[in-house]
Parts: C-alpha cells; sequence; structure tokens
C-alpha cells in the first residue's frame, strides 16, 4: 500500500521508496515531455519507469489522471506521482555463496563463477545468479521496473567466468544502461577479457568487424553474417603470449613463434593468450568472432568443435588440463565505470580462475 499520509517534495526527494510525490512545473520546464520532465525532477524513477506509472494512472496532473505522455508541460501544473512498493521478485531467492567485491545501496560488484547462469531460462529455471542476487540483496532491492529484482545490464556466459557489475535501484540502472550502452566510446566504462585460443594472430593487435546475427541453421548459435544483414559487432584484440607445440618451446610477443629451444624453424603456436575488448556487447561475441579468424577459444564446444584434434599438439599436462577445463577459456578480467549515482570512478581487477590458470601454466611449461 502506498504511505500516502506523507507527501514528498520532488524537487527534494529521492523517489526510489514508495509514496507520493509532488512536482510542479516551473517557467524553465515548459514544453518539456512529461516523463523526461519528471526523471530529472525524481532522481530514482527511470523513464521507463515513470510511463509504466502514467499508464497505470498513478501520475496526476491538476488533480486528473495523466492520460498519456502526449504534450509538454506548462508552468505551474501541480503533478502528483504514487510509487507503490515493488511487487514480489518472479524468481524465488536462493542462498548462495558469491563473490562480492564491492557493494553499496546503489550496486554491486561480484565475480562470477563458471557454470553459473545469469538469468532463469530454459535448462535452468532456478539456481542462477538473479535467484542469488534476491537472496543477498533482501530488502536493499528498491526495485527495478517496479519489481522487487536486481537490473541487469550486462551478462557473461554460462561458462564464462569474471567480473559483473548488477544495479539494486531504478536510478543505478539507468544510468550504466547508458555507460554500457556506449560501450567505451565516451571513455567512462572499461571492459577487458583474457582468452586463451588455438594458434595465434599473426599481428600482435588488431580487431575483428564483423556483424552477428542468430544463425538460420541453427537457432541456438549466432553466426557472422553479410555486412548490413546483422548487428554491428567488433572486438578488438592483443597478444600477450604465445605457446609452441608440445617440444617446440615457447615465446613472448616479439620473438618468431616456434623459435626457442628445440623448435622446428617456422613452426606456428599452437595456442595464445590474447587480451580483449568489446567495442560492442553482442550475444557470444567474442566466441564467434574468435573462431571466424580461425582461433576459437579452447574448450569451445559449440564454436571450436572443429579444433578437437588440436589438443594431440599440446603437452600431457596441458591436455589434461584442457580436459578439467570443461568449459570456453574466457574470463571477465577488467571491468571500470563511473559510479551512477556519486559519480566516482571505480575499476576493479579479477585474476584468472583456477582452472584457466592451470592451463596457462602447463602451456608455458610446454
Amino acid at each position: 500500500m502506498v504511505e500516502d499520509d506523507k507527501l514528498h517534495r520532488g524537487s527534494e526527494d529521492d523517489a526510489r521508496h514508495p509514496g507520493r510525490y509532488e512536482v510542479v512545473a516551473a517557467a524553465g520546464d515548459v514544453g518539456e515531455r512529461l516523463d523526461r520532465f519528471l526523471a530529472l525532477r525524481l532522481a530514482g524513477l527511470s523513464r521507463s519507469r515513470l510511463q509504466a506509472l502514467i499508464r497505470a494512472g498513478a501520475v496526476t496532473r491538476n488533480g486528473l489522471k495523466v492520460q498519456d505522455l502526449a504534450g509538454g508541460v506548462a508552468a505551474g501544473e501541480r503533478y502528483l506521482v504514487e510509487v507503490p512498493p515493488p511487487e514480489p521478485a518472479e524468481p524465488e531467492p536462493q542462498a548462495m555463496q558469491l563473490a562480492v567485491l564491492y557493494e553499496d545501496a546503489d550496486l554491486l560488484v561480484l565475480d562470477k563463477p563458471a557454470g553459473l547462469a545469469v538469468h532463469p531460462g530454459p535448462g535452468h529455471a532456478s539456481g542462477t545468479l538473479v535467484n542469488a542476487l534476491i537472496a543477498h540483496c533482501g530488502a536493499s532491492l528498491s526495485g527495478i521496473g517496479g519489481v522487487k529484482r536486481p537490473g541487469i545490464v550486462h551478462r557473461l556466459d554460462k561458462d564464462t567466468t569474471g567480473l559483473l557489475v548488477v544495479a539494486k535501484t531504478d536510478r543505478a540502472h539507468q544510468g550504466l544502461a547508458e555507460q554500457f550502452a556506449a560501450h567505451g566510446a565516451d571513455g567512462r566504462l572499461e571492459r577487458g577479457y583474457r582468452a586463451i585460443v588455438w594458434g595465434a594472430p599473426e599481428r600482435a593487435r588488431g580487431s575483428v568487424d564483423a556483424p552477428l546475427s542468430r544463425s538460420a541453421a541453427n537457432r541456438t548459435r549466432i553466426a557472422v553474417t553479410r555486412t548490413g544483414s546483422g548487428r554491428r559487432a567488433v572486438t578488438r584484440y592483443e597478444v600477450l603470449e604465445r605457446f609452441a607445440a608440445a617440444g617446440a618451446g615457447s615465446k613472448r610477443p616479439g620473438a618468431k613463434p616456434g623459435a626457442g629451444p628445440g623448435a622446428k624453424p617456422g613452426a606456428k603456436p599452437v595456442a595464445s593468450l590474447l587480451r580483449l575488448a568489446l567495442e560492442t556487447g553482442r550475444t557470444h561475441q567474442v566466441r564467434v568472432h574468435l573462431a571466424h579468424i580461425g582461433h576459437p577459444l579452447l574448450g569451445d564446444a559449440t564454436y571450436g568443435a572443429g579444433f578437437k584434434a588440436s589438443a594431440a599438439h599440446l603437452g600431457p599436462e596441458a591436455q589434461a588440463a584442457l580436459a578439467a577445463l570443461g568449459r570456453q577459456a574466457l574470463h571477465a578480467a577488467e571491468l571500470g565505470f563511473i559510479h551512477p549515482v556519486s559519480g566516482k570512478r571505480l575499476k576493479f581487477t579479477s585474476a584468472l580462475p583456477r582452472d584457466m590458470a592451470r592451463l596457462l601454466a602447463a602451456l608455458r611449461a610446454s
């Protein structure tokens, strides 16, 4: 039930909490679109949330319910916005151990393990990160879009590990979503991945610019499409290390691949460690782009199945480590962004998980 015994002044209150909020339009607000005007004055509500409240009849103008969003506001108009309590989250809360690196009233940053799906879906209706976050955050979730749930602004595949930021309030969700929509082009967002791939790109640095869409042959897969027929996708890479086949030695960037004690002249690297940065954020982007240039992720059964035989070129320890990995060798290692409420720059790093670290050590020792 709405707490209608107290009237909050919109210019002074953060509307993340249930209640009645009053906003009066000034001369400088004339002509402003209503949802934008209210979002500017009620800091805790996003425009999409306000649009939903207007459609639900929860916003009045001079005592009359607002029927639509058409037209701008006029000076002196008095708006009353009734914010109901967030509805219970549809996914059930499930207590799980989470590696939380940072948390405040608006957001949290965590290190996701392998095998944990972010959202409930076919095959994993429960036991997801969303279930865990609902249990972890409890009453601190103020409601995203009117529902008491965490705000997921970016995702990692179930078997990809690493850093995720999650919003706990509508205001934080809106601010983070804007940063992720820009994908770092404005300098606010930083994301870096570590990937172990088959072979090695010839150039030490480069980028893959190839549009992506759902595969027509298999709707569960993503595929590179003709220019103009898919969504733009760009992945930048840097080769950090190259690894020669077993018995051929290994070298760091700058040396000829395969050169070293016992190496065969002109031998190509069997694998390499890459640092990746995304200019866009498409589903399976990294996995598809790396396979597209002939260097799929080690352990990627979906996009690197044609490279299973390459495991024979690894040393025994590396083969054992790859078998134990049981997933794609991809880790979200770096995450930086501007806090959407405080304005403070936050930056986090995550070391390789144990399974990838073991594989990397075995490759170095080959």
